[in-house]
């Protein structure tokens, strides 16, 4: 049985940054944990249809910071910004900080994210799209966007048929084992009538050495 590592985990502090920044003592990590969980479910679930990315969650002493990365900001600011209240009264349900700031980042290529890539080929399949088609469709988007490489693995009763099994879809190269390499990971469930059809998507974003900019020093400037 293959031993696999997330892309993600294994890459973190070297060129990607925690989705959760916070330090807390043994009393309040658990709860601290719990609460991140059930906002990021509950966020996901309720606003499934505004192509999020990911949610990342910074807590201090005395106040929670929200960022949600999504292809579609306009839906989630609402009209004249009614959408943040809305968001904020959300998130206000899982803690008990009162001091919440949200804020709504855009995502300015969509085609080469991996989380909504993922979203985007689970949604097609529970409309009953065949499962090649819709692989096909993103994955020449995501070509043209100019990444490395791009790898798609669709498992389950696909398309319906009896016997369960794993597709492979793969255009250029996925070094999952070099840490250099910036490679973006993620996964999503399509509920088909059939059953449930998971979907997995590595993304070569080229190589990134470390989250910190170099310095003129470093890329051979004079000080």
């Amino acid at each position: 049985m293959g031993q696999k590592v997330s892309p993600v985990a294994l890459r973190v502090g070297i060129n990607r940054d925690w989705s959760s920044a916070w330090f807390a003592d043994k009393k309040s990590f658990s709860k601290y944990l719990g609460e991140d969980y059930k906002i990021r479910e509950f966020l996901n679930k309720k606003y499934k249809t505004c192509a999020i990315s990911k949610i990342v969650l910074e807590r201090t002493d005395k106040k929670l910071v929200v960022s949600i990365y999504t292809a579609r900001p306009g839906m989630l600011i609402g009209t004249k910004g009614a959408g943040i209240e809305t968001l904020r009264k959300d998130v206000a349900k899982f803690t008990d900080f009162n001091n919440i700031v949200i804020n709504i980042k855009e995502v300015k290529r969509p085609d080469c994210d991996a989380s909504l890539i993922a979203q985007s080929i689970a949604t097609q399949l529970e409309k009953r799209v065949k499962a090649k088609q819709a692989v096909n469709f993103v994955l020449q988007k995501a070509v043209k966007t100019g990444i490395k490489g791009i790898k798609i693995l669709v498992s389950g009763r696909i398309d319906g048929n009896e016997r369960a099994r794993g597709d492979v879809y793969r255009e250029g190269t996925i070094p999952l084992h070099t840490i250099k390499n910036d490679i973006d990971y993620a996964t999503a469930t399509a509920h088909t009538i059939y059953g449930a059809v998971g979907v997995k998507v590595w993304i070569n974003n080229g190589e990134k050495y470390s989250l910190r900019p170099k310095t003129s020093k470093e890329e051979g400037g004079n000080n």
